[in-house]
């Protein structure tokens, strides 16, 4: 089976719509990467994501959302600091981690209590939602552990002959995953991302951020220590680097991107040091240098402030360090 590619129309999200009502899985854009997404109550089309990605059933899944109604299915309780962020910051990248309703399958939370919820921005996603009147589940639309996809020609690449249909909605405009905040105790953000952390402790103060999962289930998508990663081995450059004689490198700079030898491509986040540009390309730079014949990737670290402590993030869970920011 080859997934069809067809441009965001209405025509399209309506069949998308039917393909998620009859168990199938359908690739769409949403404002931070492109997800993989099945009908959140039927537990035999989501472990067909965790099939096609060859993700691990211990690794939970996020469900998306269009309204109130549906958080309301999908979870227990709605707490005061809940409802506030949501107000704030719905639609939009931040996930919420609350206390699961009997109504979602346990393959959705990977056995765990708690369900990941959030309302996407994206005109696209919202409106597949509605389209098939369910909350959806859905990673992000790749192969487990490799490059998250910021396009449609990302998600063909590595799923493509796997799954029902592909919604081209254009590129991503945040272009890392989202912010994961835990409600279920003292707020803590299992993972950074689109959100920036500064942006919700302006609104319900001092939150923790946990470390990544090591020898423990993960409470929340991106927890693992590797993750993210080019097939290129990559590394975060302290220094000048030693590279071996032969060796052909690239770099991805914060925001030179004029040539540097040793290293034959180099590829810049932000001529400007604009972190927000900076996330939008990371992913989009990562895969064109993973297609560039490269026997290792350089990156330069970038400010660990707003979206920066989202892009280290990434950048040590690709290079398999998953240090905590």
């Amino acid at each position: 089976m080859r997934a069809r590619i067809l441009r965001y129309s209405r025509e399209a999200v309506r069949e998308a719509g039917q393909i998620i009502k009859r168990g199938g899985l359908v690739a769409f854009p949403t404002e931070t990467v492109y997800g993989l997404g099945a009908s959140a109550f039927n537990p035999n089309a989501v472990a067909r994501i965790f099939e096609v990605k060859r993700r691990p059933r211990f690794d939970p899944i996020i469900v998306h959302v269009a309204s109130l109604r549906e958080v309301e299915r999908v979870c227990l309780r709605i707490g005061r600091d809940a409802r506030i962020l949501m107000e704030e910051f719905w639609p939009g990248p931040l996930t919420l981690v609350l206390p699961k309703s009997d109504a979602v399958p346990d393959i959705v939370t990977a056995g765990l209590e708690t369900v990941a919820v959030r309302m996407p921005s994206h005109p696209v996603a919202l409106e597949l939602i509605r389209e098939a009147e369910t909350p959806i589940a859905a990673p992000s639309a790749n192969l487990f552990g490799r490059l998250s996809p910021t396009t449609a020609d990302h998600v063909k690449e590595q799923i493509g002959d796997e799954i029902d249909l592909i919604i081209d909605g254009g590129r991503c405009p945040i272009g890392v995953e989202s912010t994961v905040l835990d409600l279920t105790g003292e707020p803590t953000v299992l993972r950074p991302g689109g959100l920036p952390i500064e942006e919700i402790e302006k609104i319900i103060g001092r939150v923790k951020v946990s470390p990544v999962s090591r020898g423990r289930a993960p409470l929340s998508p991106g927890q693992l220590p590797r993750h993210y990663s080019p097939q290129t081995p990559t590394r975060i450059l302290q220094g000048e680097p030693e590279i071996p004689e032969g060796t052909r490198a690239g770099l991805l700079a914060f925001t030179r991107s004029e040539a540097r030898p040793p290293f034959e491509v180099v590829k810049a986040l932000s001529p400007t040091g604009d972190l927000r540009e900076a996330a939008a390309n990371l992913f989009s730079l990562l895969h064109e240098l993973d297609k560039a014949g490269l026997d290792v990737i350089y990156v330069e670290p970038v400010p660990e402030v707003g979206l920066g402590r989202a892009i280290m993030d990434r950048l040590r869970k690709a290079e398999g360090l998953g240090k905590a920011p």
